[in-house]
């Protein structure tokens, strides 16, 4: 068996935003695209469903140092870009108070479609997301890893949690972008396939039905890319951290690189009925890192905090092979001092008793997400 290369690819979706008023970019220039296309030329810079979104990706890199290269690289260049046309880049899942009825969507084809189709559904669609590619060859051993990696992700989406807020208001949920995601069609945890060619049968059915073009249109929390020979986890919020990025990067692809060690040893990760992992997304997306998570093993429910503790054991050997290991470490400060929603939230309480109004303390959890976003680039 031919290893896997678990090369990486992380794409993240962002927000501009009008640092005098702190709200989305309802127009913004379409220079801001072209020019950081063309400063970047090795990277992908492309527009997303709405105008105020920017959506970058790195390069195909060969380990997490790579990532974290072109991840500085893009993050500084599209800032320094969207600055110098009055606009700053904020990294985080939802804005604090925009109100989507006001936004315009990216006058594309592809857009055109989707937004014909699916209406209001995709007009509220004012969240971002943090996609992480990884490398696997056999699109056998992809949709087997597919099938087991599967659990682990809302243990990875509880680090993530970026977006507390919905149109001025506390949602009560650390990731109320996936409330919002999950109106749309063919989302959530996908279902479990004995073999590629069986995922392959039901993309056919859907194309030939009418109901989608292709692969592209299907967006689960993990899914074989459309485009690449890679497994791609979709669940995450985006980081307002870097840092915080390449944590959950490098557990993504040393959770992979275990369970194909496993595979190896005719040993596999137990599957799990789909509801049961779906459950555990749901108190991931209300909780975050401060809740818990059901312990499948065990039927019981555990602190987050001890359940990411124990992943971090679970993949040390497969860190330690893909040179990650200090990024896998990281969770561990994501645990003690919270994700970008536990801050955005601390940010807001703390304003609000030192007398701001609602609006100000929302735009205070702006500011401060603006700084976090290019925290740490040089």
């Amino acid at each position: 068996m031919n290893e896997p290369g678990f090369t990486l690819g992380v794409e993240e979706e962002y927000l501009l935003v009008d640092p005098k008023t702190r709200d989305l970019a309802i127009d913004p220039p379409e220079d801001i695209l072209i020019e950081c296309q063309q400063l970047l030329p090795d990277h992908q810079v492309t527009p997303e469903f709405l105008r105020s979104q920017i959506e970058i990706g790195t390069k195909v890199c060969s380990n997490i140092t790579e990532v974290r290269e072109s991840l500085i690289e893009l993050r500084s260049t599209v800032s320094t870009v969207a600055n110098n046309h009055g606009l700053a880049l904020m990294a985080a899942s939802t804005h604090p108070f925009a109100d989507w009825h006001l936004l315009k969507h990216t006058a594309k084809e592809r857009y055109d479609v989707i937004a014909q189709d699916l209406q209001a559904v995709v007009r509220r669609l004012m969240i971002c997301g943090m996609h992480v590619h990884c490398g696997i060859e056999d699109p056998e051993v992809r949709i087997d890893l597919m099938n087991q990696v599967s659990y682990f992700l809302p243990h990875l989406l509880a680090l993530s949690t970026s977006s507390p807020f919905w149109r001025g208001e506390v949602s009560g949920l650390k990731s109320y972008r996936l409330s919002v995601f999950d109106s749309l069609p063919r989302t959530g945890i996908p279902d479990r396939f004995e073999s590629y060619s069986e995922y392959e049968r039901l993309v056919k059915v859907m194309v030939d039905a009418g109901t989608i073009e292709d692969s592209s249109k299907i967006w689960w929390d993990l899914r074989p890319s459309s485009k690449f020979p890679t497994l791609e986890m979709r669940m995450t919020d985006v980081c307002s951290l870097m840092e915080d990025t390449l944590c959950i990067a490098a557990i993504y692809s040393s959770l992979l690189r275990m369970l194909y060690r496993l595979r190896r040893k005719n040993q596999r990760w137990r599957i799990y009925p789909r509801t049961l992992v779906a459950e555990n997304r749901w108190m991931a997306q209300r909780f975050g890192v401060e809740g818990k998570l059901i312990d499948l093993g065990i039927l019981g429910q555990v602190p987050t905090s001890e359940l990411i503790e124990e992943i971090i054991g679970l993949v040390e050997e497969d860190a330690d092979a893909l040179g990650c290991l200090d990024e896998v470490y990281h969770a561990r400060k994501i645990i003690e001092r919270g994700t970008s929603a536990d801050r955005q939230i601390a940010v807001y309480e703390d304003a609000k008793k030192q007398g701001a109004d609602n609006k100000d303390a929302l735009c205070q959890v702006v500011d401060n997400v603006l700084k976090e976003t290019i925290e740490g680039l040089n």
